[in-house]
């Protein structure tokens, strides 16, 4: 694993969060409304999830197991080593989904829920970076 990578992805990921936090509206309907703000978001998680399952892959790099054959097997993997409890790796497996629709079917992308994703959810990418930093250490 090449911890100087594994840094700059975190920062990548760091920046990722603070865009969505800074852009993140009032309500769904404000999200649903603004089309440059769909745009902002959707780039921005589409990013955290890519870069948390790049990292992820530097982490399996450095075991003795084989490679993911999918992106949200990165998740899996992770969790069978220790590093990530099962609750944690079942959520980002599931944003690997979200990453999947907007890249390959974004015109039907639910704007409430991914309201909902940003609104309650990015402490997952934020645990993650958490964990990382302590695997770096190790």
């Amino acid at each position: 694993m090449d911890r100087e990578v594994v840094e700059q992805k975190l920062e990548s990921l760091r920046h990722c969060l603070r865009r969505m936090h800074s852009k993140c509206p009032v309500d769904a309907a404000a999200l649903v409304a603004d089309i440059d703000l769909q745009d902002i978001i959707s780039l921005n998680l589409s990013r955290a999830v890519q870069i948390s399952v790049d990292i992820g892959a530097h982490l399996i790099a450095g075991m003795e197991v084989p490679p993911p054959d999918t992106m949200g097997q990165t998740f899996d993997l992770l969790a069978q080593a220790g590093v990530l409890n099962n609750a944690l790796a079942s959520r980002l497996r599931k944003a690997v989904g979200f990453r999947n629709i907007a890249v390959h079917n974004y015109e039907s992308i639910n704007w409430e829920i991914v309201y909902s994703i940003v609104k309650f959810h990015l402490a997952d990418f934020s645990e993650f970076a958490k964990v990382v930093a302590v695997e770096l250490e190790k």
